[in-house]
């Protein structure tokens, strides 16, 4: 049989981890008539759990209605969400460059948790895993820091890093799942894929 899922998302990593597992997928990404960014949002004291969960089942739902709108060939759709945690509170996309310096000074010295939520589902059946994983930054100095969002990469990313780039260079410890601070955690997502018949 020759199936394949639908991903959800405009993430290259994402992309790459599934390539990994070997699953042939094809992307279904939002047109511009819809507000991705608007699912992001979060609730007033909202858990950081709590919030990444809700966020990828605001995403399946959204994807979904989009397969169904375009009159695409069922198949399963994957949607992921990744967050950054320092106690409750949520670092998610820097809006801009002084935001990312915000989070990134907020960071240093510190360890944060890195919450990744995947759904994976059909409008008969999902499933849903959560994977959380720590990382801890040594010391960045503020000129450290200012470098490092010079390079643009942390625009885009929760908690304005990318653990597979430069910012690797501040990370004294990590725990957890890899793939899961990258956005996708393999594990989790491997067991989704076998629940609904894939061998992965």
């Amino acid at each position: 049989m020759n199936k394949f899922i639908y991903l959800a998302s405009q993430s290259p990593r994402r992309r790459q981890l599934l390539d990994q597992l070997g699953v042939r997928h094809e992307l279904l990404l939002p047109g511009a008539d819809e507000d991705a960014e608007a699912l992001e949002v979060a609730l007033h004291n909202e858990a950081p759990a709590a919030y990444v969960k809700r966020v990828t089942q605001l995403k399946l739902d959204a994807a979904l209605q989009r397969l169904k709108r375009r009159g695409l060939p069922m198949a399963p759709v994957l949607c992921s969400d990744t967050s950054v945690a320092l106690g409750r509170t949520i670092y998610g996309k820097p809006a801009d460059a002084a935001d990312a310096m915000r989070m990134l000074t907020g960071l240093s010295s510190k360890t944060h948790r890195v919450l990744t939520a995947v759904a994976l589902g059909t409008v008969r059946k999902r499933q849903q895993a959560l994977c959380e994983s720590r990382v801890t930054f040594g010391e960045m100095s503020a000129r450290q820091i200012q470098t490092y969002v010079a390079s643009h990469e942390p625009i885009g990313k929760a908690g304005a890093y990318a653990v597979q780039g430069r910012a690797a260079a501040f990370i004294s410890h990590m725990s957890g799942s890899y793939s899961g601070i990258m956005g996708l955690p393999l594990f989790e997502t491997a067991q989704l894929l076998r629940s609904f018949g894939f061998k992965v």
